[in-house]
């Protein structure tokens, strides 16, 4: 990896992962490369200011937080083609996020020698279109899901969507709302509402609604080539939002709907931790009891 200009993003109110970010920062800029760094949260957002900042190219963005301080950078810099670091440092879960661990392991030395593995996840983009096939929003990106559904602050509303599939419909939906998510989304909202899990090396789009009021309506996985329509239905009081990775994006007025797709770029994770396992990390976040129960397996015997 050619290592000239690296960008570091914090996790904004913690002190350890501020320390971390100050001192990685330090051993980079010892081997002559250029590091900018700033916090990351619900109110800092350092990417646009990261991409406008340097007129070289990014090559690296080390982000020292949670999956959500993860999902934020894969939203702003996977179109602009910059892998991404992501290690767990003062955040919460770590789906994404590899343990802290890695830094004691000089791995500036190992990024320089390419000894260091790519993931590569896709992402979904979502945009709200009028009935005359208008454009009424900018493109939403996501690297988990796009999740459709009314807000109010008197009741609780509940939501009734039309699916198309590739122009065909679907089913109506009648619930609390509506998820559309990626393999890497699986194992967030959408496993929440009782979705399923898809390995992320899988090229797919899970369709699941959020509490259906009936029991035929069920979750569905299709081939991430297609592209899925999202029709409010009976929303006079124009109560219907569109949220991209749990925050909010726009408004879906009556007689518009949300055209959902794969993106054309994908997030790239630079992995160093040694022997990281998918299967061993859903075990342990997900305390399944192949984690809490040890027994011998003597099948072969």
């Amino acid at each position: 990896m050619d290592l000239t200009c690296v960008v570091i993003a914090y996790r904004e109110g913690d002190r350890t992962s501020k320390e971390a970010s100050q001192h990685c920062a330090e051993q980079l800029r010892q081997r002559g490369i250029t590091v900018l760094t700033a916090p990351t949260g619900a109110n800092h957002n350092p990417y646009p200011i990261f991409l406008e900042a340097t007129d070289r190219p990014i090559n690296l963005a080390i982000v020292l937080g949670g999956d959500g301080s993860t999902l934020a950078a894969a939203r702003y810099l996977a179109p602009h083609n910059i892998p991404i670091l992501a290690i767990k440092v003062g955040g919460h879960l770590g789906f994404l996020a590899q343990s802290s661990q890695v830094l004691r392991q000089n791995p500036w030395e190992r990024l320089l020698a390419a000894d260091y593995g790519l993931d590569s996840r896709s992402m979904l983009q979502a945009q709200i279109y009028d009935v005359d096939g208008q454009a009424q929003s900018e493109v939403f990106q996501c690297l988990n899901e796009i999740c459709v559904k009314p807000v109010s602050q008197t009741r609780l509303p509940a939501a009734l969507f039309e699916i198309e599939v590739n122009a065909e419909i679907l089913d109506q939906y009648h619930g609390d709302g509506l998820l559309v998510a990626t393999p890497t989304g699986s194992t967030s909202y959408t496993l929440a509402a009782n979705g399923p899990i898809i390995h992320p090396s899988l090229r797919a789009i899970t369709i699941t609604p959020i509490c259906p009021l009936s029991l035929s309506s069920r979750p569905i996985v299709i081939d991430a080539r297609a592209e899925v329509k999202i029709w409010p239905l009976g929303d006079p009081d124009a109560l219907t939002r569109l949220w991209t990775d749990g925050l909010l994006a726009q408004a879906v007025n009556p007689g518009e709907h949300v055209l959902v797709r794969e993106a054309p770029h994908r997030a790239q994770f630079v992995i160093l931790e040694a022997n990281l396992s998918y299967f061993r990390t859903l075990r342990e976040k997900l305390q399944w009891a192949g984690s809490r129960i040890h027994l011998e397996n003597n099948s072969l015997n």
